[in-house]
């Protein structure tokens, strides 16, 4: 028999109940038990950045983090970002305004990366951009048009 534990999770601003191995990664248990697939697995090893999440304003990768390290605290997934009547937040329509994408696939890590470089204050140049962001890969090459996207959106932010 399989050891489960029940968590109540903070995410987007609802708690939801799942029950879960312990062993089982903040990712999985957003796409695999509470269905939202918004939140993508790359290579599950930490080192693409497609997993990002918020938890408690602060950007983590969801592949390395257990469920249950996060309970009590407040999540915030690419499903969360919009407002309650379906307004873009302005990474979102910048990246769209810019092309900051192609296949798609690290959209969402980048835009919650990019929401936390601007929070963070690290979009003083391009440069600092590329650094701050860099955790997070484009197989595509998007890049130029992500640091467009990001310096645009921090200046509609602040």
């Amino acid at each position: 028999m399989t050891n489960t534990i029940s968590l109540n999770l903070d995410i987007n601003g609802k708690t939801q109940e799942v029950t879960v191995e312990p062993r089982v990664t903040l990712l999985d248990a957003l796409r695999e038990h509470l269905g939202l697939t918004g939140t993508k697995k790359g290579c599950d090893h930490g080192q693409c950045g497609a997993c990002t999440v918020h938890v408690d304003g602060e950007r983590i990768l969801s592949c390395l983090t257990l469920a249950a390290q996060v309970e009590g605290s407040k999540i915030t997934t690419i499903e969360g970002l919009s407002d309650a009547a379906g307004e873009l937040h302005p990474v979102q329509a910048a990246f769209l305004e810019h092309d900051a994408f192609q296949c798609g696939y690290c959209t969402p890590g980048q835009i919650m990366s990019a929401v936390a470089c601007i929070r963070e204050g690290h979009t003083g140049s391009d440069e600092e951009i590329r650094e701050y962001m860099s955790g997070n890969l484009c197989r595509c090459g998007a890049y130029p048009h992500i640091v467009d996207a990001v310096r645009e959106a921090a200046k509609v932010m602040s």
